[in-house]
């Protein structure tokens, strides 16, 4: 079902674009995104970029990955690059804004943002909605194979700290989202900002660290799919990807613990050169249509309810893209921190990782 909807949008969709006008002068837009997050013509869905550059002759796509905010962040504040849309999460938008990283979004370019639900708009990390649009949003929960991990160990995060499944444990290589697990687990917030608490996480992130395989992010996918590695924190989206391509993958959020309820979003970087050209990419992806055929392929939740008009019924009604309210109610967004609280997560982080007994510095 899902592979027939996509190609039948596909083809509505090429069709609508037959007689566009040609531009002698291109612009290229640079695009720097999540990896495995966006469309490309797999599967028989929708090939955005091509659909995109097929409307706007005049505009090419430069599309390039990152598989963290923090690596993002890291390459945007080291300069010397060109990027002209950015989908970081809520917290690093809402940091990027402080840091005075990203440009004021003209809406008169943007006419589709008003397809955005009002329930992602006027968010912490961008009150007025001058400098992000929603993409997606999701959850962070635990996959595990049910062929290897028993049904009575899923009680919760303790799960991956687990000693019967020594090595076959995997665990986020990012440090916001390892401190998440763990302040989830110790009953902290996740955006709290006492070194007491900080330095107690990293403790409790250090005892996992001899059962845990490898640190990873966008590997995760050929571990598990492949059997690799048995449990592993993320994200919802991706999980549905892997289920795909193995079916004893399962998804769990904890029900007495909590977990991150996140949102990525478009934003237009200060080091942005065509800045126009990247309203108009913003503006397509907002398009309903477009949207559909794009998230019945990444399978995260779409911020825009006329989109899901364009999708497979059986991605919109998944508990996992889309959990009830009840449950979301359990999930916390992130929200942007202190810059010392997040230097000293990552130096503790950076501890945990090179297994040297974890202090305050």
């Amino acid at each position: 079902m899902k592979k027939y909807i996509c190609l039948l949008l596909t083809v509505l969709l090429l069709a609508g674009l037959c007689g566009c006008d040609t531009a002698d002068d291109r612009v290229t837009i640079n695009v720097y995104n999540w990896g495995q997050y966006i469309s490309e013509g797999d599967d028989g869905c929708i090939d955005v970029i091509a659909l995109f550059e097929e409307r706007y002759p005049n505009i090419r796509v430069n599309y390039v990955t990152f598989d963290s905010n923090e690596t993002m962040y890291t390459k945007m504040a080291g300069g010397g690059i060109t990027v002209d849309v950015i989908i970081p999460s809520d917290y690093m938008v809402g940091r990027l804004i402080e840091e005075n990283m990203l440009l004021e979004l003209d809406y008169n370019n943007i006419p589709n943002a008003q397809y955005i639900d009002s329930r992602f708009r006027n968010t912490d990390y961008d009150p007025e909605n001058k400098y992000s649009i929603p993409y997606t949003w999701g959850t962070v929960g635990i996959i595990y194979n049910s062929n290897y991990v028993d049904e009575e160990d899923v009680t919760g995060w303790e799960l991956l700290w687990n000693e019967k499944y020594a090595d076959k444990i995997l665990m986020f290589d990012n440090s916001r989202d390892a401190f998440g697990i763990a302040q989830n687990l110790l009953g902290y917030s996740i955006n709290s900002t006492d070194p007491e608490e900080l330095k107690a996480c990293a403790e409790k992130l250090a005892e996992q660290r001899p059962v845990v395989q490898q640190y990873i992010m966008d590997q995760v996918f050929d571990l598990m799919e492949n059997e690799e590695a048995w449990i592993a924190p993320y994200y919802a989206g991706d999980y549905l990807t892997m289920a795909e391509e193995n079916e004893a993958l399962c998804f769990y959020l904890p029900e007495d613990q909590g977990f991150n309820l996140f949102i990525d979003a478009m934003c237009i970087p200060t080091c942005a050169e065509n800045k126009e050209a990247a309203e108009t990419f913003i503006n397509f992806l907002c398009e309903p249509e477009i949207a559909g055929g794009n998230m019945d392929w990444v399978c995260y939740g779409t911020p825009l309810t006329a989109a899901k008009e364009f999708m497979d019924p059986e991605v919109v009604n998944d508990p996992v893209s889309y959990p009830s309210e009840e449950t979301l109610d359990r999930g916390t967004g992130y929200i942007s921190l202190p810059r010392s609280t997040t230097r000293l997560m990552e130096e503790l982080f950076m501890q945990v990782r090179n297994g040297i007994p974890v202090h305050l510095p």
